[in-house]
């Protein structure tokens, strides 16, 4: 007869893959029944996939015939032992402004690529859709919002909220914006250290009174430094759009970029990629289209990093006039330079609800159509 310590001192010669201890010591042999000359076992596999379950198995018939008889019918069950999750990293994460739903982040890892351009344009669209729109300057140390928004000798004016004084933020074309060009003048620089400008970043957005918003557009510098984990530690990001030019070296910064973004400890989704001054088109060839920065640039590194493409923008003289004169492109109506603000903005809308819908259950999202175009708010 088979005697339950015969099993266990077969089973004590079987190790697990990678472990130390043999699965007796390990405490996986989960029962044992004896039937005359039959043996049913049961133990937990530590691992699910198929390979390593079946040489559990091998392992156990192969000890269990040397050590009692080769003979003996033996029949072994595995079951899949749930591991427990291994901690996340830190995450950076702020906490959420009251009122405020969606928070995103425009960002580029070089200058001079046109992401304020893009952002004013964006916020303006967003604006002319139907949506509650707000807007951030986080360029601390080259503020350009007031200009592009027509509002450069404007300043905001404080308000009593629940016994507090706070900013109110200064309204354009629909958009309530805030901007450290507000408090600075014109000829003024801007030479602070890193801590006193994230407080002043802190403030823009904590102190100011932005009642109820869809949107909330925050214009980071270039690069990646101390604004943006200030804004990643202030306020729980949405999502972070990432603007370049087609050229090889821009494109290298905006790689670093998304990379800044996918840290583990802040892991801010990455809604998608813009390009920028894709093409040339002259006023009077509208129909041409010169790459003077190289073609597809930022297209094709979006695909490489599987980040959504949300469009390109062309590079035309009007662009920079609108954005010199305060008055955002969009608002040309519609031009080829709009239609392409237009559209790159209903992609990132329709990245943002994609985003928000893999949330947990109770921050389900509710879409609404609104003016054409998908409106996400928290439920």
């Amino acid at each position: 007869m088979v005697t339950r310590e015969q099993v266990l001192e077969g089973l004590a010669k079987v190790v697990f893959s990678g472990a130390t201890e043999n699965i007796v010591e390990a405490g996986l042999v989960r029962n044992i029944q004896i039937f005359g000359e039959e043996v049913e076992v049961d133990v937990d596999s530590p691992q699910p996939t198929l390979h390593v379950k079946k040489k559990l198995e091998v392992d156990i018939l192969k000890a269990l015939h040397e050590h009692i008889h080769p003979k003996l019918k033996v029949k072994v069950r595995t079951h899949v032992v749930e591991q427990p999750e291994k901690p996340k990293a830190n995450e950076i994460k702020g906490n959420r402004i009251p009122g405020v739903e969606n928070i995103i982040a425009i960002a580029s890892g070089k200058g001079g690529v046109g992401k304020s351009t893009l952002t004013a344009n964006l916020a303006v669209t967003l604006a002319e859709m139907g949506f509650k729109v707000g807007l951030v300057d986080a360029d601390i140390y080259g503020p350009s919002m007031p200009i592009m928004f027509d509002v450069p000798n404007v300043k905001p004016v404080a308000v009593e909220v629940n016994g507090k004084s706070m900013m109110q933020p200064v309204e354009s074309y629909g958009v309530k914006l805030l901007s450290i060009g507000f408090f600075a003048g014109t000829d003024q620089a801007v030479v602070w250290r890193g801590p006193m400008a994230s407080k002043a970043l802190n403030q823009l957005i904590w102190d100011a009174h932005w009642g109820e918003l869809d949107f909330l557009l925050i214009d980071l510098p270039p690069g990646t430094g101390d604004i943006h984990l200030s804004v990643v530690q202030a306020v729980p990001l949405t999502g972070a759009v990432v603007v370049s030019t087609p050229q090889t070296i821009a494109l290298a910064d905006a790689r670093k970029g998304v990379g800044m973004f996918r840290v583990p400890n802040i892991n801010v989704p990455v809604l998608g990629i813009v390009e920028n001054m894709a093409y040339f088109t002259p006023e009077e060839l509208p129909e041409n289209k010169y790459y003077i920065f190289g073609r597809e640039g930022a297209r094709n590194l979006a695909q490489t990093l599987e980040v959504p493409f949300l469009g390109e923008i062309p590079l035309i003289q009007s662009i920079r006039e609108a954005g010199d004169v305060g008055r955002p492109a969009v608002l040309q109506g519609n031009t080829l330079a709009a239609e392409a603000f237009r559209e790159v903005c209903r992609n990132m809308v329709e990245q943002c609800v994609a985003r928000n819908e893999n949330l947990p259950p109770t921050e389900a999202v509710r879409i609404t159509t609104m003016a054409g175009c998908s409106a996400v708010k928290a439920k």
